[in-house]
């Protein structure tokens, strides 16, 4: 099993840098894990501090006006990016839009502050979830958006609903990615839960940590023995070839956010004060925030994605925010912008950050 993984490895790296001599992390060995994770397995690594994050130099381009949010809107000469970025959410199934147990209903309320996709003769469509407990930080995930094992990671994490502060680690980044491996990570994603203390590699390990602890059987007593199916992971998260493959194919759809580019935050962070995190309101499956991720990784930019998939609760929260739940959706404390629109989000970013 262990060649067959490796030569399967061997076969995608290879395609990758042919196609874009923009080398990234391996695949990851099963016996590089920190410790072994499954069945619940938590481990301690050694920590490596992080300087504080500091705003410092960062400004927005003089004269900046977020634009106006247009719902359902393409932007003028972007519908080829879009549909572009819309591969992998085909290929992939839509995993990431739908909150897991996702259960639609009609109910009598018609409240305008709770969001609903559909409202007539005062009902309105609700959306339930089968969630377990949250965690009290956002979990860490050393990752890049050109991977196809982290992309299964934020797959579950926005299944789960959860917020996610990540560090871009593509090839060439010289901050976040030293700083994991002098934990202990040899490849990526690598994952850190300040709430549990749990530290580990290997995509698969990370997606079954995730269920066993913020899923809905979080808190069974034999949890901790629960196999991926028990545990209601989703078919397309599980073990397995299937998983993989359009993992894979949905990486190779696009090939960007692989490789570190000059910016502003990457000099921050040699520097020893690096950005503040980004906020980044959105759901996996997003065609519309495809773009917007990847310049976050080539730049190299750290940021919390704020998950809320088709059922969540802070679909509520981003209306009572802004007025309007649309996605994706940008806070910048760096400079105090916050914005819709991913097209001027790609913009803003090349403008602000990029060197």
């Amino acid at each position: 099993v262990a060649r067959a993984r490796a030569t399967s490895s061997t076969l995608y790296i290879d395609t990758m840098s042919a196609l874009t001599h923009a080398f990234a992390a391996p695949r990851v060995n099963p016996g590089a894990t920190l410790a072994p994770a499954r069945r619940g397995t938590r481990a301690r690594a050694r920590r490596v501090a992080i300087p504080r994050a500091s705003s410092s130099g960062i400004s927005k381009p003089e004269g900046w006006t977020p634009p106006t949010p247009q719902k359902f809107t393409v932007s003028e000469g972007r519908l080829g990016t879009v549909a572009h970025s819309a591969i992998p959410l085909v290929l992939r199934a839509g995993t990431g839009a739908l909150i897991n147990g996702w259960s639609p209903s009609l109910v009598d309320d018609d409240d305008a502050s709770v969001y609903s996709i559909a409202r007539v003769a005062g009902k309105r469509l609700a959306e339930a979830s089968e969630l377990g407990p949250r965690p009290a930080t956002p979990i860490e995930v050393f990752e890049y958006e050109g991977s196809p094992y982290c992309r299964k990671v934020r797959e579950a994490a926005a299944v789960l609903d959860l917020d996610v502060l990540y560090r871009p680690c593509p090839s060439g980044e010289a901050f976040y990615r030293p700083a994991a491996k002098a934990e202990g990570a040899k490849t990526f994603p690598y994952m850190k839960d300040a709430n549990t203390g749990a530290a580990m590699t290997e995509s698969d390990d990370i997606v079954e940590y995730l269920f066993r602890n913020y899923g809905p059987r979080a808190g069974d007593p034999d949890v901790d023995d629960m196999d991926a199916t028990t545990l209601g992971v989703p078919f397309m998260l599980r073990r397995g070839g299937i998983t993989n493959l359009t993992c894979y194919a949905a990486a190779l759809a696009r090939l960007k956010g692989l490789k570190a580019r000059p910016s502003r935050a990457a000099a921050a962070a040699a520097a020893g004060t690096p950005v503040e995190p980004l906020a980044l309101w959105t759901y996996e499956a997003s065609p519309f925030t495809k773009e917007v991720r990847e310049v976050l990784t080539e730049l190299a930019i750290p940021h919390v994605v704020r998950y809320c998939p088709r059922g969540s609760a802070k679909r509520d929260e981003l209306i009572a925010k802004t007025g309007t739940f649309q996605v994706p959706f940008l806070e910048d404390p760096n400079t105090g912008v916050e914005m819709f629109e991913s097209a001027a989000m790609v913009e803003y970013l090349e403008a602000t950050y990029a060197l």
